[in-house]
């Protein structure tokens, strides 16, 4: 006789796995075939309390009653087509009542909708007042369907009772397997919400702890102190870029450490505390991925899992949470790790093997980013002049920002400008490449612009980014240039273009093209005082030595002969057995 286990459909495995986790063990399922996957599995698991009506109207009244009474969630279950609409009424009671339904409808593959097929029905956009929160899951292909998984239920589930609650939707793919032998469910991750009024709280978990911290706004006086006496009694070190503005106690720049092609010493962190909004500090982002778990704090409480690392959302202000685990951390069976001192060292070898540098931005922010004047703002172009700026550190009371929300180069200029308004009595510096330049120049022309505003445009002639050795349009040789870098435009590196635009618009201007150009000014355009005129400073590199400059910040780490072996062993290897089975072996040896 044939045995029946749980289906082997991966993303409904999930599903029943998450919903043991959370407790809800009520479900009302009503009749049909494409519902069959998830309802065989729940009924020969004794875990949950099933109970069985084939119209779905009735079906959701019954949840709603049962919600009330036991003060539990409740989950439906029913089948594609017209089933689910047979919800509605009873998910609208649902919302306005706050009751915890859960409306998980099953589905075809997504991607016949719209294409007549039998029984398949678009539910992308339920009504407004029938849901908190409405997600797809699709069946699981690759590693990362098995996250987006795992993120959109963990998020439907702890939406139940977020804010006072109330119902929400999971569309849950099916491909209608006849595969039951799946004896186990998978351990899948559990990511719970925490707010200031929830009952319990994680403990600080023993080893490296470190502080995340991505584009983020100024700093309190409240905020900083919390933070740094978090970091004070955990031991914990914050990594950040220029955008995220923290330059207190234990912060680290740690850019030209995790950039390093060849990469070792790289601290398994224990736990990463993330803060603020999205980083263009790609490399250091990376580095925290090398962690067993993530903890966001935001005030918005969303499932930001940047890392794929994520275990709790803290929607509270950094303030509470610093403040809750300063007061409430029993430090006597806590054991941290200090790590502080090796990455303040790491860092100043590093920085003392950075070879002579040819002109380029990199060049500029080596020269000049030490030497901004005190309580000055300055605003990066996105991408390859953030990166070049970042190597190196500003004043602690420089403020610095970035368009990385949505990092598009058509408002970096704008930006600058409006921010220059705010204070006439404060130096607004901006760093922009010619292509970020020229897409926002009719903003130079607005007539609110002050002496305050400074302006450094790296002109090369192109879209630096897409040349440099690391990126995918650079493969193509000279025919990146054509529309990939897109060469050629804005007067095609003109001397006489931007200094008659600037100085017909009030602007002082100067230029430099090589270094010693360059020294016989640049001072002028740091200079701490208030000029009569805003300044405009142009200076001309070229593509190679941007790309040169960029490759000799990433290559200070030199591969020993250990090293050499070991990466050649590795390419045999992997080109005798392939790379899954490379991966496999590197999983099982823990490498």
């Amino acid at each position: 006789m044939e045995e029946f286990f749980y289906t082997s459909e991966k993303n409904i495995q999930i599903l029943i796995s998450l919903l043991k986790k959370y407790n809800i063990r009520k479900i009302i399922a009503s009749p049909g075939a494409t519902n069959v996957t998830f309802v065989s599995s729940v009924q020969r698991d004794a875990f949950f309390e099933i109970y069985s009506c084939v119209d779905e109207r009735s079906a959701g009244y019954m949840a709603c009653g049962l919600a009330q009474e036991s003060s539990q969630p409740v989950l439906l279950s029913c089948t594609g087509a017209t089933a689910s609409r047979n919800y509605l009424p009873a998910l609208t009671e649902a919302y306005y009542r706050k009751l915890p339904v859960i409306a998980c409808t099953s589905s075809q593959d997504f991607h016949n909708v719209g294409h007549l097929i039998a029984q398949v029905i678009n539910r992308e956009n339920p009504p407004k007042d029938v849901a908190l929160l409405s997600v797809n899951v699709q069946s699981v292909r690759t590693e990362s369907d098995l996250w987006d998984c795992e993120i959109k239920i963990n998020k439907a589930l702890s939406e139940l009772t977020h804010r006072g609650g109330g119902p929400v939707h999971i569309n849950l793919e099916t491909t209608y397997s006849k595969d039951y032998s799946a004896k186990l469910l998978p351990d899948s991750r559990e990511v719970r919400r925490i707010t200031p009024y929830s009952k319990s709280f994680p403990k600080i978990p023993s080893g490296r702890i470190a502080v995340f911290v991505g584009s983020h706004g100024k700093w309190t006086q409240r905020q900083r102190e919390a933070t740094e006496e978090f970091c004070k009694k955990f031991q914990a070190s914050v990594f950040c870029d220029h955008t995220s503005n923290y330059n207190g106690l234990r912060s680290l720049n740690y850019t030209l450490k995790s950039s390093q092609e060849i990469r070792r010493n790289e601290f398994p962190f224990d736990l990463v505390i993330h803060l603020g909004e999205v980083s263009g500090d790609y490399y250091t982002q990376r580095l925290m991925k090398n962690t067993k778990q993530v903890w966001r704090v935001s005030e918005d409480g969303e499932y930001r899992d940047t890392f794929k690392r994520l275990s709790f959302v803290f929607e509270m202000t950094q303030e509470e949470f610093f403040d809750y685990y300063n007061k409430n951390t029993d430090f006597s069976s806590l054991e941290t790790k200090d790590f502080y001192e090796d990455c303040l060292e790491e860092n100043k070898r590093l920085y003392s093997l950075i070879p002579e540098l040819p002109f380029s931005n990199v060049y500029l922010a080596q020269q000049m980013a030490g030497l901004l004047p005190e309580n000055s703002v300055i605003h990066f172009g996105i991408l390859n002049t953030l990166r070049s700026w970042n190597f190196f550190e500003l004043p602690d009371s420089v403020s610095a920002f970035c368009n990385v929300g949505a990092f598009g180069i058509d408002g970096c200029l704008s930006s600058l400008v409006g921010a220059s308004l705010c204070e006439k009595e404060k130096l607004y510096f901006g760093i922009l490449g010619d292509l970020a330049l020229f897409y926002d120049l009719n903003v130079l022309a607005n007539r609110h612009i002050g002496n305050n505003l400074r302006i450094l445009l790296v002109n090369n002639g192109l879209g630096q980014e897409f040349k440099n050795y690391n990126h995918p349009g650079a493969r193509f040789g000279g025919a990146t240039d054509l529309f990939i870098a897109a060469k050629g435009h804005n007067g095609k590196q003109s001397s006489e273009l931007m200094k008659h635009f600037a100085l017909d618009l009030g602007f002082e201007y100067m230029s430099a093209s090589d270094k010693d150009e360059f020294h016989k000014v640049y001072k002028r355009f740091l200079t701490p005082e208030l000029t009569e005129k805003p300044l405009f400073f142009e200076v001309f590199t070229h593509s190679d030595s941007e790309n040169e400059a960029l490759y000799l910040m990433r290559t200070i780490e030199k591969e020993t002969k250990m090293e050499a072996v070991q990466s050649k062993v590795k390419q045999t290897l992997k080109s005798v057995v392939g790379n899954s089975v490379l991966k496999n072996l590197k999983d099982t040896l823990g490498k």
